[in-house]
């Protein structure tokens, strides 16, 4: 677990105590965001880009965006915790790692000799939760789906995105995606004799990424440049087979 960390508000000199949010790396290790110690910075205003935070799997190297730490107290105020971020690294030392880094840098994931062969992926950068679902489709498009239709009206089921033999779900937020998510999306696609894949910006929570194993549903973890990375074996052989008609 975590160790928590003491947090002082600003406006009230409340000292509380904040345990860092963990977060299951697409390796399936646990990732915990790094609290520096140090003043804290009270939030006024939250926007896209600033509710994220670059930070680096101590297992396999990745660098991937999280979300960013925020501690709420009594009175009122929301502040914002300091947190370590990735160092931005060169492509040489990103190749080698296999990480989140690598596969923007080149825009495709390395393929094995029985994949189906692609041009380069290019990146739809997010700042939006609009943008995370047309990245979702772009890359549903790249992996060979066609005709990829963005559903307006989102129905109960949270389809955000359809096409022949396929439906797909994007979760923008900044929690971990759930078992029922995941679940739901698997009830809908088995309705329509479609494949469902997911998208998540936060990753999944531990049982979600279980049950999907066991459903056999892709799961999909995306960056703020709008790079899809597998979570999953499920995931890994759709980038490396395609759509089922291919």
């Amino acid at each position: 677990m975590a160790k928590s960390v003491p947090v002082r508000c600003p406006a009230c000199s409340r000292e509380h105590s904040f345990t860092p949010p963990t977060f299951p790396c697409a390796c399936g290790a646990p990732l915990t965001v790094p609290i520096l110690a140090g003043p804290v910075a009270r939030l006024d205003h939250r926007t896209w880009e600033d509710s994220w935070v670059a930070v680096r799997c101590h297992s396999c190297g990745r660098r991937d965006h999280w979300p960013q730490p925020e501690l709420g107290c009594p009175c009122g105020t929301v502040v914002r915790l300091p947190v370590a971020e990735a160092p931005e690294e060169t492509g040489s030392r990103l190749a080698t790692t296999g990480g989140a880094g690598a596969a923007g840098a080149t825009g495709a994931h390395p393929a094995p000799s029985s994949a189906v062969l692609r041009p380069a992926f290019h990146p739809v950068t997010i700042r939006t939760g609009r943008d995370v679902v047309t990245a979702a489709a772009q890359y549903l498009k790249w992996l060979g789906f066609t005709s990829m239709r963005r559903v307006e009206d989102r129905a109960p089921s949270g389809v955000d995105l359809r096409g022949p033999g396929i439906v797909a779900q994007v979760d923008p937020t900044t929690r971990p995606t759930g078992v029922r998510d995941v679940e739901c999306l698997w009830l809908h696609g088995l309705s329509e004799a479609a494949v469902s894949v997911f998208f998540s910006l936060a990753g999944y929570a531990r049982i979600a990424r279980s049950r999907a194993d066991e459903l056999y549903l892709p799961l999909f973890v995306m960056d703020l440049t709008g790079t899809p990375q597998p979570v999953n074996d499920p995931a890994d052989d759709l980038i490396r087979m395609g759509p089922p008609e291919v």
